[in-house]
Order: C-alpha cells, then sequence, then structure tokens
C-alpha cells in the first residue's frame, strides 16, 4: 500500500471526526471567503477606475460646493475633451428612510458622455431631457422599490427641506460592473430651483474625460483655479476613490486581521484532530518503523493525511461559500449598501486564496505532530497504548 492511500484510510477510519471537521474547516473558509469579498469588493471601485476620467472638488474638502460656471472652464482646459457636474441632494424614500440610495442632480446633456458605461433605452434618454421632473433609476433600485417606468415617486432629503416629486423616465444599466446601479439620477436645473438661494449656482463636484495624461490635465486645471476666491483639488478617478476609501482604513484592516484569525482557529481545530489520530496510532507507527519504514515516511503520512483534510474542508468550503456569498450575502449588499459595494462577487484570486490556506494551514496545523511521530522510537512507541 503507498504512503498516499494508507493516509487517506487512516482519514476515514473515524469518518464522524473527519467529516466534523472538515465541516469547521469550511465555515471557516466560507467566512474567510466572506471577509476577504468584503475588502476586494470595497477596494474595486478604485482598481478598476477609468484611467482618463479626472475628478475636480474644492480645494478645502470633497462636501464644499464649487462654482456652477467652473464647469466651462474646466471643459476649456487643454486635454479635456468632455465634462460635467453632480451634486449630491441626500434624498431618500419616505416610506422607507433606513434604505440608503444615492440620489444625484445632474446635467443631462452632458453627463452620459463622461459617465460612457451608463446604458439606457434612447427613447427614455430623451424623454429624461425633456422632463425637468424627469429621473433615471438604476434597474436594481427600481425593482428594490417597484417604481416603474412613467411612475411618479415622491422624494424628501436628509438635507434640503420639502418634499419633492420625480417622474421615472427611465431605467439604466452599466457597462461596467463597479457603476452603482442603485442610484437615483435628475436634472440639476431641478435641483438648483429648488435649493436655497445662497446655494444656488453651485455644484458638488466636476468630473471630466480627458485624452490621456490625466494626471497633466489634473494639474492644468488646478492651476487654472489657483488666483481664484475658492481653488479646486484635481485627481484622477482611482486617486479619488482611494482617498475617500481611505477613511476607513481601519475598519478594513480590522476586517484583514480577522480573516486571517479566523484561519488559525481552523488551524488549531485540524491540528487537534490530527494530533489525535497521532496518538491513537502510535502503536502502529511503531509497527511500520519496524517494517521498515523511515523517520521521514511518518512525517510524510501524517501531512498527507492533514493536508487531505484541509482539501476536503477547502472544497466544501467553496461549495457552500459561493451560493451563500454571491447569491444570499452579495445581493443583499448590491441592493442595499450599492453606494459602497456595487459589486460583491468571490473573486478567483479569493477563492485560489483561500483553497490554496485551507491545505496550507492544514499542513502547518500538523508540522508538530509529523515532527513528533518521525521522532517516534519503535520500542516505545509499540509499547504505547492510546
Amino acid at each position: 500500500m503507498s504512503l498516499i492511500r494508507l493516509a487517506a484510510a487512516n482519514l476515514f477510519r473515524n469518518p464522524l471526526r473527519s467529516a466534523l471537521t472538515a465541516l469547521g474547516a469550511a465555515v471557516a473558509i466560507v467566512a474567510f471567503l466572506l471577509l476577504r469579498t468584503v475588502l476586494w469588493a470595497w477596494n474595486v471601485a478604485a482598481d478598476e477606475a477609468v484611467p482618463d476620467r479626472v475628478v475636480t472638488r474644492h480645494k478645502v474638502t470633497f462636501i464644499m460646493p464649487l462654482p456652477g460656471r467652473y464647469v466651462d472652464d474646466v471643459r476649456a482646459t487643454e486635454g479635456v475633451r468632455a465634462a460635467t457636474a453632480a451634486s449630491w441632494w441626500g434624498g431618500r424614500e419616505p416610506n422607507h428612510e433606513n434604505e440608503f440610495f444615492a440620489t444625484l442632480a445632474v446635467d443631462a446633456d452632458t453627463f452620459l458622455s463622461v459617465y460612457d458605461e451608463i446604458v439606457i433605452d434612447p427613447v427614455a434618454l430623451e424623454a429624461w431631457k425633456q422632463d425637468r421632473q424627469g429621473a433615471i433609476v438604476g434597474d436594481v433600485l427600481a425593482a428594490k422599490f417597484g417604481w416603474e417606468i412613467g411612475e411618479t415617486v415622491k422624494l424628501d432629503s436628509t438635507i434640503f427641506p420639502g418634499d419633492y416629486a420625480f417622474r421615472v423616465s427611465g431605467l439604466y444599466e452599466t457597462k461596467r460592473k463597479t457603476f452603482d446601479r442603485s442610484t437615483f439620477l435628475f436634472h440639476w436645473d431641478y435641483f438648483n430651483e429648488t435649493v436655497p438661494e445662497e446655494g444656488r449656482e453651485n455644484v458638488g463636484w466636476i468630473v471630466s474625460r480627458t485624452d490621456g495624461g490625466a494626471n497633466a490635465v489634473a494639474q492644468r486645471i488646478d492651476a487654472k483655479f489657483d488666483e481664484r476666491d475658492i481653488q479646486t483639488t484635481s485627481v484622477d478617478e482611482g486617486t479619488f476613490n482611494r482617498s475617500f476609501l481611505a477613511g476607513f482604513s481601519a475598519v478594513m484592516f480590522a476586517i484583514q486581521v480577522v480573516s486571517f484569525v479566523i484561519l488559525g482557529i481552523m488551524m488549531m481545530i485540524l491540528g487537534n484532530t490530527i494530533a489525535m489520530g497521532v496518538r491513537e496510532r502510535t502503536s502502529e507507527y511503531g509497527v511500520l518503523r519496524a517494517i521498515g519504514f523511515l523517520p521521514r515516511h511518518l512525517a510524510i503520512l501524517v501531512l498527507g493525511e492533514a493536508v487531505t483534510l484541509g482539501l476536503l474542508g477547502g472544497l466544501l468550503g467553496l461549495l457552500i461559500g459561493y451560493p451563500v456569498v454571491e447569491l444570499g450575502i452579495g445581493r443583499f449588499m448590491e441592493e442595499n449598501m450599492g453606494g459602497m459595494f456595487p459589486y460583491f462577487r468571490i473573486s478567483a484570486g479569493n477563492a485560489l486564496l483561500a483553497f490554496a490556506l485551507s491545505m496550507g494551514g492544514a499542513a502547518a496545523a500538523a508540522a508538530l505532530p509529523a515532527f513528533q511521530a518521525s521522532r517516534l522510537k519503535v520500542v516505545d512507541a509499540l509499547r504505547r497504548v492510546a
């Protein structure tokens, strides 16, 4: 009998214990996958940002507005081929006040030229442009609230007082997975008419598309406003997204630490199971040594049993993890937290990492029992009873 077959036979000598250990490892892998997917989904918007897109904001802070006239100045900057602006409205559905979704006041004529990943029916787009109270809504958000094209919806704002009525002109989808499909887009002109007078003719931020060399264009944009009362900070979209994410770096680091703590717990579970098996089979190892097996053969036998158990736990974890994370938690995150997690899926890299660490962790957990088995003396092993 080969060492591989012998390791497999040892593993299934106590099938209940092996099954429970593999299940425990699988649960740990599912938890690890979930936490790593949170980290991946949190950073994917920055990692897959459009390289030629530049975001311009107030130099002091993002929450301070810019004069609306700055949009034309940015559009006239060398290297800029399209520019648009947006303002955060802070809208919410009155009957679902705890349901968060982005509401942006935008320029309907230029917004889609900058965000060309938005896909919408041309008829619906034209209807939106012609309707002052019109809005286009992400298909995920519309499905969540049951909104249909042509329906009038009423929203209120956490920033601006009053009730506002909008007509759903169309539903959009996206060609890029990182663009939120739970966003509510309406006319900046309508927004500008309804805000207090001191806040009119302002925009929240400006986004432009460049002909290349986004950093150089960003510097030219900021130089244009250096002598103005209100100065700007312009960066490429990836840098802008990372600066926003940096505010939550401590939370993300904690999640990363917890994900590896979970793997440590898995190693303890596997290590305990392997150590119990080694103690129970001490006399058998003595017999193997007596008939000619070398110490390294016993170490390989123990490690092989552990890696096989880790392999089973990893496979089971992946089989459970995909439906739990992608069809369950992932769908919930995209529908309810699409602004932060527009695309919540298990990446191939995280799946491979989890699978590799399940086997590597099992091998590491079995290192001490394997070493102890290889150091057994034949006479002492034959005398020992588990």
